[in-house]
């Protein structure tokens, strides 16, 4: 059957290689031409976990209370906050803000309501809300509110009155939204029950009306992210402003995948353009390893663009690892055409190629297939960016397999005349002969530096974790870094986190137990009409009353008191405006229905609404976690939040519910843990059946899997040694270092094997394959890891730990190919039976 392929393949590929390499490029540049439509995603949703009931229950508190996107404007002023010249600037700051077509509000000290300044009553309310633009206002007294207000300090000014705050809301949109909750109903459905023909469509539609809304909107949100930080700069004169908040950390992210994609990509093609002319000094081993790079990659762009498959941070260096796969596969062509111009001396052109394909179709065959799995391990995560990313290079691979052994053999066939490449400075043969000599002189050695490693290696990996900081995720001179770390030190921390509460369970069902009595009970249900008419939502309803103003207290100071937490808000804060506005007098039921009842519009909706249900059953606790704090550990703090609130302030587990972006992020981090165990024992399971079905050998799947477990352990254990926990694009190193460094084992066992049917001589063997596989093992190496370290120009921190590390762990996967594996063929031979016969 392999003969049989094996000659089709040369009928139709070396003997018209003119008409094969038109129809590759051919459909490279049909797919290619869909590159116009690659798209990139930064959103905060690319980085959920899929499934996840929480971000569903997230969806509905944010319709519940209300949630529009904003930005943060920090303000710190040359002169003091509340200056008339600095007041002047602000005005005109929030006034050229105002003119943003999306722009809905803009809320500053400007704006907000004083009820301090002097202090006012429930009666002084009726008259209308008094601002800082309001006539004959007493600064003084504007400024001791600020400083001592609940509802304003510590988040519209802070505490030393050096900074303000803007909040830059923006308009809902409301077919965003339409579209996102037809989406998820239909995709809930479908995980219930199979969907019906006309509701798989319906919901292919809305995918796709969803699919384009968000890409305008996220272009849309850029141009007026892009138009703020223009008008802030009309300020910066007299105040440095730094903007903060999940909109502008979503177009930053874009603009930083953009900037790698086109920098790192271009590159790494670069450097990949002076490796090759520095190795193999001919323009062919130039030119034709950079057709097939780009070929791939023009094709996996024009994929992602046809399918709408959007590249997002943790496959932003798909490019990268593509190209530099491509071209590993290349030079063990050009490696193994230039061992044959030495072994048949005289052979033609034809002769040549066609044993060059012969010696490493099958090989090839199996490393591609192996780096597929390693990616399609992934898979099994459940991040929906990481199984994005595992499909993408699982197809990636396979072309370039497919391009490797078009392009690059019938290329060749166009030149009629050998060429061989030489080196003018062997560098690689003393390296690959001086590791050939290090295993024959010291076996035992050896394998006790790597019993050495391996045991620090599993030390290391208990020690790892997933708890890291958002702001860690990018450097200090970054506005990302420095607008979050200034609102996380003055106004009041960064990440969103709420606690809502319910009512207790036996006061909801004694509640409708009420309402069966009513309706069975004509005379009740004017008895409790009348009961409450007099008390309103403070007499029907849990928490609106004052038996439960002091549990919202206890909730609320404990919340306030604990150190990872920054500002709190919630109806314990408007409770006590309402008492400042009472006379500072208790308030009695009576005194809340009237409040609830006729304060004004503005009030409700700033000091009710947000914090409180319509029907009073519910309190959401809103609160700011300091993501700067470098003790955050936001899995034990929420586990800490739930186990005081139900043993010290006696709420019952089913009334607590925590939510917000910090919990969805959590979700995901600790789904980061259980991701990588199951993607490294999947990747080592399938390897493992792969090379028995290769090498059919149990002993030589054995060998050849140890030196890979070696690298990627060792890669994981220094990073739980060097406390770098594991974040959405670390998980990955794992998968990518087993599956690209399995390449090299599998060309050396395979060359090996080879070796030792010449003379049986197994240190020979070794040496033969040192002189020869191993120089093109090393060329692919160190073009990787040199590769890969260009990654850590970026300005992504997770970026650089990704090339830093992948680099590490090809490093060490090269020695350990090197000097590992070849001493465990030569001193793990297979036994022979008394017949001679070689039994594996």
């Amino acid at each position: 059957m392999y003969e049989k392929l094996l000659k089709l393949y040369e009928r139709i590929v070396l003997k018209h290689p003119i008409l094969t390499i038109l129809l590759v490029l051919f459909l490279v540049i049909g797919i290619g031409s869909y590159a116009r439509d690659f798209r990139l995603d930064a959103s905060a949703d690319s980085l959920l976990l899929e499934n996840d009931q929480d971000l569903k229950y997230f969806r509905a508190i944010n319709a519940k209370y209300g949630s529009a996107e904003f930005l943060v404007i920090s303000y710190s002023p040359k002169q003091d906050l509340y200056a008339a010249e600095t007041l002047d600037d602000l005005r005109k700051l929030r006034d050229s803000l105002l003119k943003i077509e999306r722009v809905g509000s803009v809320l500053s000290i400007l704006d907000v309501p004083l009820i301090d300044s002097p202090r006012l009553t429930m009666g002084d309310l009726k008259s209308g809300i008094r601002t800082l633009e309001s006539p004959d206002i007493d600064i003084d007294l504007v400024r001791k509110e600020f400083k001592n207000s609940p509802f304003y300090k510590s988040l519209l000014v802070s505490p030393d009155a050096k900074t303000t705050a803007l909040q830059v809301l923006f308009e809902r949109d409301e077919t965003y939204h339409t579209l996102l909750q037809q989406r998820n109903t239909l995709r809930e459905m479908r995980l219930a029950t199979p969907l019906t023909a006309a509701e798989a469509v319906q919901l292919e539609q809305v995918s796709e009306k969803f699919d384009e809304h968000s890409l305008d909107l996220a272009e849309q949100e850029a141009l007026d992210i892009a138009q703020i930080r223009t008008i802030m700069e009309q300020h910066r004169n007299h105040a440095e402003l730094f903007l903060g908040g999940v909109p502008m950390i979503v177009a930053d992210m874009i603009s930083f995948i953009r900037h790698d994609l086109a920098a790192f990509g271009l590159g790494v093609l670069v450097f990949l353009v002076s490796m090759l002319l520095l190795i193999f000094r001919q323009p062919r081993w130039v030119i034709l390893p950079m057709v097939c790079c780009f070929a791939s990659v023009l094709f996996m762009f024009g994929f992602l663009g046809l399918i709408g498959w959007k590249v997002t941070v943790v496959s932003s260096n798909f490019t990268s690892l593509l190209l530099i796969i491509t071209l590993s596969l290349c030079v063990h062509l050009i490696v193994r055409y230039n061992e044959l111009y030495d072994e048949m001396p005289g052979a033609d052109q034809a002769t040549m190629v066609k044993e060059m394909v012969r010696g490493k179709a099958i090989p090839s065959i199996y490393t591609a297939l192996t780096t597929i799995v390693a990616f399609a391990s992934l898979l099994t995560s459940d991040i929906r960016p990481v199984i994005d990313f595992g499909w993408m290079m699982a197809i990636g691979i396979s072309f370039a397999l497919v391009i490797s052994f078009a392009i690059f053999p019938a290329g060749l066939m166009l030149y009629k005349k050998p060429v061989k490449f030489s080196p003018r400075f062997d560098i690689t043969g003393i390296i690959t002969r001086t590791c050939a000599h290090w295993v024959e002189h010291h076996g035992k050695l050896t394998l006790t530096i790597f019993a050495v490693l391996a045991v620090i290696s599993v030390v290391g990996i208990s020690k790892l974790t997933v708890e890291n900081r958002f702001i860690d995720y990018f450097k200090p001179t970054t506005e990302i870094y420095q607008g979050m770390e200034l609102i996380d030190q003055k106004l009041g921390g960064t990440t969103p986190l709420d606690v809502i509460i319910d009512a207790d369970p036996d006061f909801l069902a004694n509640q409708a137990q009420a309402a069966t009595t009513v309706e069975d009970d004509p005379f009740a249900d004017d008895f409790f009409n009348e009961e409450e008419a007099v008390a309103g939502l403070s007499g029907s309803s849990y928490w609106y009353n004052n038996y439960q103003i002091a549990t919202l207290n206890k909730i609320h100071n404990y919340l306030d008191e604990l150190p990872e937490t920054g500002k709190v808000l919630s109806m314990a804060t408007t409770m006590t405006l309402m008492q400042q506005l009472n006379d500072d007098l208790p308030l009695d039921n009576i005194s809340l229905a009237v409040i609830h009842k006729k304060l004004p519009e503005v009030i409700n909706e700033s000091l009710f609404r947000p914090y409180m249900s319509e029907d009073g059953n519910q309190v959401r606790f809103s609160l700011r976690v300091i993501d700067s704090n470098p003790n955050l550990r936001r899995d034990s703090l929420l586990k800490k939040i739930r186990h005081d609130l139900t043993e010290n302030l006696k709420i019952k587990p089913e009334q607590i519910h925590l939510t917000g972006m910090f919990v969805l992020y959590n979700n995901v981090l600790q789904s980061l843990f259980s991701s990588q165990i199951k993607t490294i024992g999947m990747v080592f399971l399938v390897i493992m059946a792969m090379f028995i079905i290769q090498f059919r050998s149990l002993r030589l799947a054995i060998i050849s899997i140890i030196p890979n477990l070696i690298s990627a352990g060792m890669v994981l254990g220094l990073m739980g040694l060097l406390n770098i926990p594991l974040d959405i694009m670390t998980i990955t190193i794992a998968a990518i270092t087993i599956g690209i460094a399995v390449d090299d084992t599998i060309h050396y066992v395979h060359r090996f094997n080879d070796e030792i049917l010449i003379d049986g001589d197994y240190l020979a063997a070794m040496k033969r394959c040192h002189d020869s596989v191993g120089r093109a093992m090393y060329y692919t190496s160190i073009t990787i890891i040199i590769g890969f370290s260009i990654l850590t120009l970026s300005n992504f921190i997770p970026t650089i730990y990704f090339g830093l590390f992948t680099g590490l762990a090809m490093l060490i996967a090269m020695f350990a190919n090197l000097t590992l594996l070849a001493l465990l063929l030569i001193i793990w031979k297979p036994q022979k039976t008394a017949n001679n016969e070689i039994h594996e």
